[in-house]
């Protein structure tokens, strides 16, 4: 596997410098303090938000999204776990949403969850904040198994939009780690999910960067 300096400096030599990468790394990453200040109705805004995004033009949501907002109760958790077949059926007459059964479905179910998790540490706010950056794809399944739509692809979008300092595993991210012998194709299996996460911790550890930063210089490093 190769060192995270080597792929940091291609990068450095695509963009042009270190001053020119350091203004394309992400910004938005938040404190464990900051996520847990966060109220439960936003986790489940910002995940339903990455629910609708997933295979539609990101920009109509967002052009829509004051919509949802008025929709779905501004996501009042507890209002949300409480749809109604009744419910349902207005909405999925709705035109302030995009109008889609299961994606609309999935707020209730995702709502449940939220509450479960509240229970079990306090708040879902608290379980996101002080989930280890170590095992990132460990939240990854979690949210995967107990949520509603929340594959793995929508939840790293969902993680990344609310601040949690993770990984997306987009086309140029996943050729990078093919090209520094992580792996060699795509990763869905288990195996080749530990080893993503391993070779993000031993790069960590490296370069004292967090999981996004080292996420956003894999994709700059790819031609």
């Amino acid at each position: 596997m190769q060192k995270f300096s080597e792929i940091v400096q291609r990068a450095l030599e695509r963009k042009g410098g270190e001053e020119q990468l350091a203004a394309l790394l992400p910004t938005g990453i938040k404190t464990a303090a900051e996520l847990s200040s966060i109220a439960d109705d936003r986790y489940l805004a910002e995940m339903t938000k990455a629910i609708f995004k997933a295979g539609f033009y990101w920009k109509v949501i967002d052009h829509k999204w004051v919509g949802f907002e008025e929709t779905f109760w501004n996501f009042n958790v507890a209002r949300c776990n409480m749809i109604s077949p009744e419910d349902l059926e207005s909405l999925y007459q709705d035109t302030r949403i995009i109008r889609n059964g299961q994606k609309i479905d999935a707020v209730a179910k995702n709502a449940a969850m939220i509450i479960e998790f509240a229970e079990q540490y306090g708040s879902f706010a608290t379980m996101i904040a002080d989930w280890p950056d170590d095992d990132f794809i460990g939240l990854l399944e979690l949210l995967h198994k107990n949520g509603s739509r929340l594959g793995k692809q929508t939840s790293q979008h969902f993680l990344r939009f609310i601040g949690k300092d993770g990984f997306v595993l987009a086309k140029d991210g996943v050729a990078a780690m093919i090209r520094a012998d992580v792996i060699s194709t795509h990763p869905t299996s288990k195996r080749d999910l530990k080893l993503v996460q391993d070779a993000y911790n031993i790069w960590r550890e490296e370069s004292g960067l967090g999981n996004a930063q080292i996420s956003r210089i894999l994709s700059l490093s790819i031609d």
